[in-house]
């Protein structure tokens, strides 16, 4: 693929939007049907969108150089997990700050420097946000956990070698935290590639 292909405009394979409908507007299920026009002019009807606030999630290192895993149940799956922690960005706050609250209420640890990793969606086609990446390092516990009502998590803390047996057996689900593990690591230098 050449640098033209992949830096060219892009507006023809873009839609124009005719009209939504919200069919549901509840806090965490906010679905709407759009119809929309493709670009040669054909129409698409009940194009049906999941709006969701923005999220941030990180990668949490702590000053022993300790790696901030969660476990919790998920009930679509049924299954306890581990994960990342992060949550929803509030309204009006910042991807960073967003990320510094939710892992202090999470973990009770506050971090030294938060960086930026990328942004990723967790499905284009349906969902309207994207997930905020970040690596939080020099973490030091200076509270306990505040959760919310809905939420059961439990802290480890775990070595680099122990977090990439949990890759290595498939023991994280969430696709999008494991997206998020593989940034941190590549930022982290701890990522080789061969031809």
């Amino acid at each position: 693929m050449s640098n033209e292909q992949l830096n060219s405009n892009d507006d023809h394979l873009r839609w124009k939007t005719l009209s939504s409908e919200y069919l549901s507007h509840e806090t965490w299920f906010t679905v709407r049907k759009d119809t929309c026009e493709k670009s040669d002019g054909s129409v698409v009807n009940n194009y049906y969108v999941f709006e969701f606030p923005d999220w941030a999630t990180a990668f949490p290192i702590t000053a022993e150089g300790k790696i901030i895993m969660t476990k919790q149940y998920r009930h679509a799956l049924n299954e306890v997990g581990f994960e990342l922690p992060g949550g929803v960005v509030e309204k009006g706050e910042s991807f960073e700050a967003g990320i510094q609250r939710e892992l202090l209420e999470e973990t009770g640890y506050v971090f030294d420097e938060i960086k930026l990793l990328g942004k990723i969606s967790a499905n284009p086609s349906t969902n309207s946000n994207l997930m905020h990446m970040f690596l939080a390092t020099g973490g030091k516990k200076v509270s306990e956990q505040s959760l919310d009502a809905n939420e059961e998590i439990e802290i480890l803390e775990l070595s680099f070698d122990e977090l990439m047996q949990l890759v290595d057996e498939n023991k994280i689900m969430q696709s999008m935290h494991i997206t998020a593990i593989y940034y941190a690591l590549k930022a982290l230098g701890k990522l080789s590639y061969t031809k």
